[in-house]
């Protein structure tokens, strides 16, 4: 009878022990697991914060070309959108990537650069002041349509024709190496070509052009036409 209270007694002991012992490591498993959960959360913070960090240093590079002032520019250093939002041929990259093409589709009558002036409010200008220019170049897909025309100057300073004619070389020769869309391209000599220039030629404005009467030649050294005077407004 004693023997089997001893018995009783043990294996009573050895449960709770036992009970003790599952509930200590199964509490010692739930830290563990929680310290853990903890540290794969802090990594993943700390991850997503790198990346926000890298995301937001990348838009800074980019912006940095970009000046604030650019976006005030109206007349005659950019066109009135208004009179002038651009406008294009239904063309591709293989196209306009042809020796001679512009030549070939350039067709902007006297009657037409005369409304254009007029459309300005320009009714007199020197020779070499003004020329009718392309907004989006022929180079890039524009149209002849007095919606992709203005007077585009050569004596404004630091921004004119001459500085115009390196961002529509640039963009020409990316869209034909293959680097950059045309449709884009188009798109960043329309919005604003001067931020355009800051962004892929230079984000410096060019030195001051002294002379206003130097030649200027496109990619296949193509001369360009030159301004024509406009008869006086009625």
């Amino acid at each position: 009878m004693g023997s089997q209270h001893t018995h009783r007694f043990s294996c009573m002991t050895e449960g709770r022990f036992r009970s003790t012992a599952a509930r200590r490591a199964t509490a010692g498993l739930g830290i563990a697991g929680a310290l853990l959960a903890f540290l794969a959360c802090d990594r993943s913070v700390s991850v997503q914060q790198a990346q926000s960090q890298a995301a937001s240093s990348a838009v800074a590079d980019t912006a940095q070309d970009v000046v604030p002032s650019d976006s005030a520019l109206r007349f005659p250093f950019v066109p009135d959108p208004a009179k002038t939002p651009g406008d294009t041929l239904e063309v591709t990259a293989a196209d306009i990537c042809v020796p001679g093409y512009s030549k070939k589709v350039r067709n902007v009558p006297i009657a037409v650069k005369r409304q254009v002036y007029a459309s300005y409010g320009i009714r007199t200008h020197k020779p070499g002041e003004y020329e009718v220019d392309h907004l989006i170049s022929l180079e890039l897909g524009g149209s002849n349509s007095i919606r992709n025309l203005w007077p585009e100057s050569f004596r404004t300073s630091p921004w004119n024709a001459h500085v115009k004619d390196a961002l529509e070389n640039e963009l020409h020769r990316r869209v034909c190496d293959g680097t950059l869309d045309l449709a884009k391209a188009q798109r960043i000599i329309a919005q604003n070509w001067v931020m355009g220039y800051r962004m892929y030629v230079n984000p410096n404005p060019p030195p001051t052009v002294t002379t206003h009467t130097r030649a200027r030649t496109s990619r296949h050294s193509r001369p360009r036409s030159q301004p024509q005077a406009p008869a006086p407004v009625p």
